[in-house]
C-alpha cells in the first residue's frame, strides 16, 4: 500500500528523509521515494497497519510529525482532433515595441508518442531564428495544461504562417505569440483528460474469485483472464490507477487477509466524460501569464 506523506512543519521536513532511510535499513518492506510526475513524497509498505506503525516510529524515535494522504493521480491532457490557432502579440510602450505573429496547427498523435514540433514556414514569413521561441511558448503552455492543470501529451504542433516586424519582433514576442496560438487551438481541438491504467495481478483463494472480480468491475476494471493454481486463483486485469489507491484494504476484507496483489503502469487512456467533468471542476485551472 502506498501513501503520499507530508511533513507537518519545515523542521519535520528536514528530519523526514534521514529518519525514513534509517527505518528502511531495518525494514526491507519499506520504500520511500518521490513521484517524478506529481512530485509527491510516497511511502510504500506491506499494508495500512505497517505504514501506520512507521508513522508512529517517526513520531516516537525521531520526533517527526507527518500526515498521510492518498497519492495524487498523474493525469495527463491531450487533444482528440486537429485544430488551427492564431497568436498575435503586439505591444507599444515607448521606444521599441513588441511584435510576434504566428499561426499553428495541432494534431493528435498515438498514445505514448509525446510531443513533436514541425517548422512549415515558407517564404520567410517568420525568420528562422524566431521559430524556436514559438516552440518554447507552446511547450510552456502545454506543460501547464488547459482543462485542469495537467501536462499535455501526444500531439504535434506545426507552425505554418505568421508575420514579423523588422524592429519590434523578438524571441520573447514570438514565445508569447506561440502561447496565444496554442490557447486559441484549444477552442476547437477537443481537449480531453487521460488517466493511467494499471496492469494488475491478484493472488486470492479460489472461493473468493467471484467477489474479487465483481469488485474489479465496479472499479471500471477489465478482467483479462484468470488462472487456477491448486486452491488459488490468479486474476489479471487492467484497472485505472484512480480506482486502486486504497485497494489493499478492500482486498484484505474480500479475502479475509489471504489475498495479495501487485500492479504496474500499462498505458494511458481517456477518462470517461462524467468522471472527467468531476476532476476538472475540482482541479486548479492554469493561470494566465502576467506578461500576456
Amino acid at each position: 500500500m502506498t501513501y503520499a506523506i507530508e511533513p507537518k512543519s519545515r523542521a519535520d521536513e528536514d528530519k523526514l528523509a534521514p529518519a525514513l532511510h534509517k527505518l528502511m535499513e531495518e525494514d526491507l518492506q519499506l520504500r520511500f521515494y518521490r513521484d517524478p510526475q506529481t512530485n509527491d513524497f510516497l511511502l510504500a509498505g506491506a499494508g495500512q497497519l505497517h505504514i501506520e506503525a512507521v508513522v508512529s516510529k517517526l513520531r516516537r524515535r525521531y520526533h517527526t510529525e507527518v500526515t498521510l494522504k492518498s497519492p495524487e493521480v498523474p493525469y495527463r491532457e491531450t487533444i482528440r482532433t486537429t485544430a488551427t490557432g492564431h497568436g498575435r502579440h503586439k505591444k507599444q510602450s515607448g521606444g521599441h515595441g513588441q511584435f510576434g505573429d504566428c499561426k499553428i496547427r495541432i494534431e493528435p498523435l498515438p498514445r505514448g508518442t509525446g510531443f513533436q514540433f514541425v517548422n512549415d514556414i515558407f517564404g520567410g514569413a517568420i525568420p528562422r531564428n524566431f521559430v524556436p521561441a514559438i516552440e518554447k511558448g507552446i511547450l510552456e503552455t502545454a506543460v501547464r495544461g488547459h482543462l485542469a492543470g495537467y501536462p499535455f501529451v501526444d500531439f504535434r504542433a506545426t507552425v505554418f504562417d505568421g508575420s514579423f516586424h523588422d524592429v519590434d519582433s523578438s524571441e520573447m514576442a514570438f514565445k508569447i505569440a506561440g502561447r496565444l496560438a496554442f490557447r486559441a487551438c484549444m477552442e476547437n481541438a477537443k481537449p480531453s483528460l487521460l488517466e493511467p491504467i494499471m496492469r494488475v495481478e491478484i493472488d486470492i483463494p479460489d472461493d473468493t474469485a467471484g467477489a474479487v472480480v465483481g469488485d474489479l468491475n465496479s472499479r471500471r476494471g477489465r478482467v483479462q483472464g484468470m488462472d487456477t493454481r491448486g486452491r488459488r486463483a490468479i486474476v489479471s486485469a487492467q484497472v485505472p490507477l484512480a480506482e486502486m489507491l486504497a485497494y489493499s484494504t478492500t482486498l484484505t476484507a474480500l479475502t479475509h487477509g489471504q489475498g495479495s496483489h501487485r500492479m504496474e503502469m500499462d498505458h494511458y487512456d481517456f477518462v470517461p466524460t462524467a468522471i472527467a467533468d468531476k476532476i476538472t471542476s475540482t482541479s486548479k485551472r492554469p493561470t494566465e501569464d502576467p506578461e500576456d
